[in-house]
């Protein structure tokens, strides 16, 4: 019983996240029945960021400020490097 609950104590925000993905998924499908396409989206969108919630959960990546801040900077500096190996005008066919 131990083992068990240990493994729930471990897993909550996995086990969370699938249920709040199992909910979303259904009620689209219900809503898409009911013919509200609109609502059906935005549950569409809910079930797509619990499942990032989910996947980043059993990676073990944490959503910080910080993580955020650097990923945000190394993203500049390839867009950076990226613009500066363009070449300065596009052929023209």
């Amino acid at each position: 019983m131990a083992t068990f609950a240990t493994s729930l104590l471990v897993m909550r925000w996995g086990i969370l996240s699938a249920i709040l993905m199992f909910c979303a998924s259904s009620v689209k499908i219900k809503l898409r029945q009911k013919r509200h396409p609109v609502m059906a989206l935005v549950c569409s969108g809910i079930g797509v960021g619990l499942s990032c919630w989910f996947v980043t959960g059993l990676l073990g990546i944490t959503l910080s400020m910080d993580n955020v801040h650097n990923f945000m900077q190394i993203s500049k500096q390839a867009f950076i490097e990226a613009m500066n190996e363009a070449p300065a005008e596009w052929p023209i066919p």
